[in-house]
């Protein structure tokens, strides 16, 4: 039951989009699919880490050093807003040079990794997610090596879920679509990042 809570409750969250998922998506289809398989390599080292962070009670630290995790949320929320923004700068510049053509751009593959973990660890509310799912799944008592098995669950279920979107948005045919619709793409992409940046930056009430 503890297993299928966990899978449950972590695919769920896999697949609701967010700043990964974007990333990852972006990649895509304005780069190769080995750039975007590094980034998502280096999601799931992001997820490994703030897993590990939420199943040793990283949430127990922020409550008793509330200035560690403020730290985390302004910077990581400058992170993504950054981000956002950059994009939507590269939009502008393509824009104005009047070149339609160059939509593919060669990243390095420590950059794409590099992009996809920070860009994870950009998020401390991901390890409090993962200390409220611990909590909320783990009773007391469970076994100590159940913790290290649900993290194992959560990259599996996270590898899973970007080895399907890697393949569906390299497909020709979702690339061709990409195409017609790439400045309204950019544009969503760079305001989503903006929006959870400034989500992170504003005191919550």
């Amino acid at each position: 039951m503890f297993f299928l809570s966990v899978a449950a409750i972590w695919a769920i969250a896999s697949i609701t989009p967010g700043p990964n998922t974007l990333l990852t998506i972006r990649y895509c289809l304005t780069s190769s699919r080995k750039v975007a398989i590094a980034a998502a390599g280096g999601t799931l080292t992001g997820t490994l880490l703030w897993g590990t962070a939420g199943w040793l009670g990283i949430n127990a630290l922020f409550q008793a050093a509330p200035f560690a995790y403020l730290a985390l949320k302004i910077a990581g929320g400058l992170y993504l807003v950054w981000l956002g923004l950059r994009i939507f700068l590269d939009y502008r510049a393509l824009q104005n040079g009047g070149s339609q053509t160059a939509l593919h751009v060669e990243v390095p593959l420590g950059k794409a990794y590099r992009m996809g973990l920070i860009t994870n660890l950009a998020n401390p509310k991901t390890a409090l997610f993962v200390a409220s799912l611990f909590a909320a799944t783990m009773p007391v008592g469970t076994p100590f090596l159940y913790g290290l098995a649900a993290i194992g669950e959560m990259l599996v279920i996270s590898a899973v879920y970007y080895t399907g979107l890697i393949s569906l948005i390299t497909h020709p045919a979702v690339a061709a679509k990409y195409l017609r619709a790439k400045r309204k793409i950019d544009i969503g992409v760079a305001a989503v990042f903006i929006a959870f940046g400034a989500k992170l930056l504003v005191p919550q009430r």
